[in-house]
């Protein structure tokens, strides 16, 4: 149950409008909910500032679907990630306001009042065959409340149009870098700017890429100090943590 939900409650039943055993039963659901497949973490936006996000990957329809409304019952924001077209339309024809991103993979259902997104996090990809992956950053970035600039198809193989954005870049409070081939391009960034940069690694490439493993150890050599880096194809963590680097900035400003 998140913040805005617990207080609503408590505040009914001072109003005498929830009795002490109804609300009782609804705590009882804290802090996580047995689904018999699932095991709901209701607690985490209070520890950790956002709600648990679906993991789609080799779930059933069913499944998702059902995690997903038992998530939205709780009142805040959803989001789902590396969901099929299929798992999109059973949840949104039980929530219509779902989105889906079809190049991200991902579902978001915006609920309350959403303000006005905060900070800067910048997501950059090295190419166009990245898009998916730096998509999925930027979808995160901005359900957790991120205002996000996106700056794709900017890799080393044409330098210019990177540093064309090195203004932009430099007034981020977090940078995400997603590159695949060698994956010089976090380093790069990581030369140019004072945030931190999380780099994401992604599966494209050759063979001699290994399905992303020589951009990873690529971008874990990197000589640039302020370059973190998450696993292969993993744009989630690398919007998730800029967007929690951008609410730290935005909250001490």
């Amino acid at each position: 149950m998140e913040t805005e939900a617990l207080r609503r409650l408590l505040e009914a039943v001072r109003g005498g409008e929830v009795d002490v055993e109804r609300a009782l039963e609804q705590l009882r659901q804290m802090p996580f909910e047995e689904m018999g497949f699932a095991t709901l973490d209701h607690h985490r936006r209070l520890r950790c500032g956002f709600p648990e996000v679906i993991f789609c990957q080799a779930k059933t329809v069913e499944q998702v679907r059902a995690i997903f409304s038992h998530l939205a019952a709780q009142g805040g924001n959803v989001l789902a990630t590396r969901a099929t077209s299929e798992q999109f339309g059973a949840v949104s024809a039980e929530f219509p306001g779902a989105e889906w991103n079809e190049i991200a993979r991902t579902i978001v259902l915006h609920q309350g009042e959403q303000g006005d997104p905060v900070g800067h996090v910048a997501v950059v990809s090295a190419g166009t065959s990245d898009l998916p992956v730096a998509t999925e950053a930027v979808v995160t970035a901005e359900v957790m409340g991120a205002k996000v600039s996106i700056h794709n198809d900017v890799g080393v193989a044409g330098i210019h149009r990177l540093l064309a954005r090195r203004r932009q870049l430099q007034d981020a409070n977090a940078v995400v870098a997603v590159a695949g081939m060698e994956g010089a391009l976090p380093s790069v960034v990581g030369g140019l700017v004072a945030a931190p940069v999380i780099a994401v690694p992604t599966s494209v490439g050759y063979g001699a890429a290994f399905g992303g493993l020589a951009p990873l150890l690529t971008m874990l050599n990197s000589c640039a100090a302020g370059v973190s880096v998450v696993n292969i194809d993993n744009g989630f963590a690398g919007g998730y943590i800029a967007a929690m680097i951008n609410s730290r900035c935005v909250a001490k400003s």
